[in-house]
């Protein structure tokens, strides 16, 4: 199939980031998800660690640039999701070249079975492989990228906002999973302890040492919130994951958390972002409310053959 656009494949992030530097750095926000976990997976590689040997999965990984006629780079995508269905992360890209990616990867054999990332490129790389492997596509999630340039941090509930240390990391790490399987229950959906980011004891150390993990503990101690908040990547700070157990809900604490760690991002001078799951109203109403506005909707497409 011709197209107007050629696909540079990378099987290192290091290389891909520095390729990919100037669409990245455009539209920062948009790309905030593929330049944080490739600015993590080349600190990890340098570190002498290679998490993805342990996922088992039956492709080896990559990052792709999309460059058009001219060479410029217009687009991003990575297979770097280290879950089933492993997959792909994409920032927006042109239907031919959506449509490209599904009959390169089909042709090497590798099933897509999964595609994240910006509409309408993620679906049209969705429909394209099931059209390939005689399929149909289920859309598992529709989330929203919202954007805080201003924020009205609420007023603080009782207690202390601190950092995560090392000893809460099996707190942190189950919190995680719990994080996951309620968001599948707020929004209607069969919990799947499958899906979703596949979290670690030592990838939520990882995050711990960023120092990016922040819980709100009450005044005798009790731990009661966890969120993330993670490490600028071109100027740009992601919320999340944010959990409230539910017998600590209802006292404004992830409204103040989410604010207050918002408006240390904005003093900073770093640009704030985070996701929703458009099915679940009740954090699309917070965080609306705290300044957030829409920036872009995505979904999570899969390819069932």
């Amino acid at each position: 199939m011709h197209s107007e656009f050629e696909l540079e494949f990378f099987d290192a992030p290091q290389p891909f980031l520095d390729a990919a530097a100037d669409v990245l750095a455009s539209d920062p926000v948009l790309g905030s998800v593929i330049a944080s976990v490739s600015q993590r997976t080349a600190r990890e590689l340098e570190d002498g660690r290679d998490s993805w040997a342990e996922v088992g999965a039956p492709f080896a990984r990559w990052w792709l640039v999309v460059r058009d006629g001219s060479g410029a780079v217009v687009s991003a995508a990575m297979r770097t999701a280290p879950f089933k269905p492993y997959p792909t992360f994409a920032m927006p890209m042109a239907d031919s070249a959506a449509r490209s990616l599904a009959a390169v990867l089909h042709e090497r054999g590798e099933l897509l079975a999964g595609c994240n990332g910006a509409l309408p490129g993620s679906e049209v790389l969705a429909r394209s492989t099931a059209e390939l492997v005689g399929g149909e596509v289920v859309v598992d999630k529709a989330t929203r990228l919202w954007e805080a340039t201003s924020v009205e941090v609420p007023p603080a509930p009782e207690g202390r906002l601190r950092r995560a240390t090392e000893d809460d990391a099996e707190l942190v790490l189950s919190w995680f999973e719990a994080f996951h399987a309620e968001a599948d229950e707020q929004a209607g959906r069969e919990p799947d302890r499958a899906s979703g980011e596949h979290n670690t004891l030592d990838s939520v150390l990882v995050r711990i040492r960023e120092g990016v993990e922040w819980l709100w503990e009450l005044p005798d101690g009790t731990i009661a919130h966890l969120s993330g908040a993670g490490l600028p990547s071109y100027g740009v700070s992601r919320i999340g994951p944010v959990f409230t157990p539910r017998e600590f809900r209802g006292r404004g604490i992830a409204s103040y958390v989410v604010g207050e760690l918002t408006r240390r991002g904005l003093e900073a001078g770093h640009r704030m972002c985070l996701f929703t799951d458009q099915a679940n109203p009740t954090s699309n109403k917070i965080y609306a409310g705290l300044g957030y506005e829409p920036v872009v909707d995505m979904a999570e497409h899969l390819v069932r053959p």
